[in-house]
């Protein structure tokens, strides 16, 4: 699938408005070691160097001692965000991503689903990228019942979804949501890859594999 090659027409191409301020915002703090000051507006968006290229997945090695695979613990996994898998629906997997180092297990991680791997140069530099949707915890702690977190997806004022862009040297590896279902009933015709979308919170499954549950508690 064509994708444009220009910022403002990918942006209008994917339905996210906000792409510019998005590509403004992640330089900035890629080139900057102090954060913007609360009283400066952001920068506006650097030209950059040529075309914006798309991919539709991205590869996630990291060490996972505690699972029998690859060579001396090392794994490799697949992370996908495609607008139709196998000639089906979308598929936008989901990730954990790098926040705080100096704190213990997921309150030192986001997680975020992916909408789009892209990368573009500028002054020189490739950065390779993922436009991501936040989901933040609904508490300090996990599910006293489950032992797992229990997080939400992030939305702006007007009520869409919050979007970031982040390096994927942040990127840790890929995460499983577990819709928190309710007692609704769901419709004969809902489709498993609409729950991202459909429901209001999600479990942080950490019983995934064994590196998730080192990761996640």
């Amino acid at each position: 699938r064509a994708y444009p090659r220009t910022l403002d027409e990918l942006s209008s191409h994917i339905g996210i408005p906000e792409l510019r301020e998005l590509v403004a915002s992640f330089l900035y703090y890629q080139t900057n070691l102090e954060p913007l000051p609360d009283d400066l507006p952001l920068p506006p968006c650097p030209p950059l160097d040529g075309p914006i290229y798309v991919f539709h997945s991205a590869a996630a090695t990291f060490y996972a001692p505690s699972d029998i695979s690859g060579i001396g613990g090392m794994r490799r996994e697949r992370i996908r965000a495609t607008p139709s898998w196998y000639r089906g629906p979308p598929r936008y997997d989901c990730v954990f991503a790098e926040k705080d180092n100096t704190l213990d297990g997921f309150l030192g991680l986001h997680a975020a689903r992916v909408r789009l791997f892209f990368s573009f140069k500028h002054s020189g530099i490739e950065y390779p990228c993922a436009l991501v949707h936040w989901f933040s915890p609904v508490a300090d702690e996990p599910d006293d019942l489950t032992g797992m977190w229990v997080v939400e997806p992030d939305v702006n004022v007007d009520g869409t979804r919050s979007y970031g862009i982040v390096h994927l040297d942040c990127i840790l590896r890929a995460a499983h949501l577990i819709p928190v279902y309710g007692d609704a009933v769901l419709p004969p015709d809902f489709h498993p890859s609409q729950s991202l979308d459909a429901f209001r919170a999600f479990y942080v499954n950490k019983f995934a594999d064994h590196h998730a549950h080192e990761i996640a508690y």
